[in-house]
């Protein structure tokens, strides 16, 4: 897959193409049916599929301080969208001046004259240009001005839910990690380094490792969960964990934390960057009474984990 930054960087060669606009966060099943169904068609017809996608969201540059809980961070979207099968990612800055592009400004600058689009694929809620002021039916029309064509994509839906980023977010803010697991395709990943923390965790007989995650990773609500912990490169492999996610008020913490105890693993971690795939909520965190009692219960949840993940 190609990768480009910004619609400047398209080669001045490239053909036609079949293009699919949005945010994408998450990649969930609703983005892959939109994507899926660019990347068929664009084969259908012998053209190139394009991703365009933007960084930062563009809600932050539109209400500054609004940015939204991140399913996905950049790389791992890029990941993601490649294993769909398409040809080239295109990832626009989302910068004051971009979003003050209007309708028209968009189509024929990004559409037309950098991608030059043969069909946009886009879901039934499609808004574009300064103000979100176009529509489905606007493209449309610029479509047939422009002359290229338009497909919606029907927005995927289970028992009358419909998957959005939105509800994902919703449910892993609430712990429901199966549930977003369900609207994913896969279960929610959170990645970060292995940083020092206060070694408590060795001191009790389960050594952690703590994750220094992204200041806007969506991070599951406090509570204890049966998780996988990834590694790359050299030591490539994973590994099923008891993840703890909160400040530890056993303890009187006050910093949020999330530590991985890695069942059957000796090696050290810091300094790597890592994964968490979560697969199920445990139980809330509680404040214990004393360490033995707080022993007694991780033993328990790390037990839990070990029947349920091997």
């Amino acid at each position: 897959m190609q990768r480009w930054r910004g619609f400047e960087s398209v080669p001045g060669g490239w053909g036609r193409s079949v293009v699919t606009i949005g945010v994408f966060d998450g990649v969930h099943r609703g983005h892959q049916a939109i994507i899926g169904h660019a990347v068929k068609r664009a084969r259908d017809l012998g053209l190139q599929s394009v991703v365009m996608t933007f960084d930062p969201h563009p809600a932050e540059v539109v209400r500054p301080g609004s940015h939204p809980a991140v399913l996905t961070e950049p790389v791992r979207k890029a990941e993601l969208i490649e294993e769909l099968g398409v040809d080239a990612l295109c990832v626009v800055p989302f910068t004051p001046a971009f979003s003050q592009l209007s309708p028209d400004e968009f189509v024929h600058d990004v559409l037309v004259e950098a991608l030059h689009t043969a069909v946009v694929v886009v879901g039934d809620n499609f808004r574009f240009g300064h103000r979100a002021a176009g529509d489905l039916t606007m493209l449309e029309t610029l479509g047939r001005t422009f002359g290229f064509t338009v497909e919606d994509a029907p927005l995927v839906a289970e028992s009358g839910l419909v998957f959005s980023s939105t509800y994902i977010r919703s449910c892993v803010d609430a712990g429901d990690v199966r549930a977003a697991a369900v609207a994913l395709g896969r279960s929610h990943r959170l990645s970060g380094v292995v940083v020092r923390g206060d070694a408590r965790g060795r001191e009790l007989g389960y050594p952690t490792a703590n994750l220094m995650v992204h200041r806007y990773a969506a991070v599951p609500a406090d509570g204890i969960y049966a998780a996988w912990l990834t590694r790359t490169g050299e030591h490539a492999g994973r590994w099923p964990a008891s993840v703890s996610i909160g400040t530890n008020p056993t303890f009187s913490g006050r910093e949020r934390r999330v530590e991985a105890y890695v069942l059957d693993f000796s090696a050290d971690l810091y300094g790597e960057r890592v994964s968490i795939d979560f697969v199920a909520h445990l139980r809330e965190q509680r404040k214990y009474d004393g360490i033995e009692p707080l022993i007694a219960q991780i033993e328990a949840d790390v037990e839990q984990t070990r029947a349920m993940l091997t």
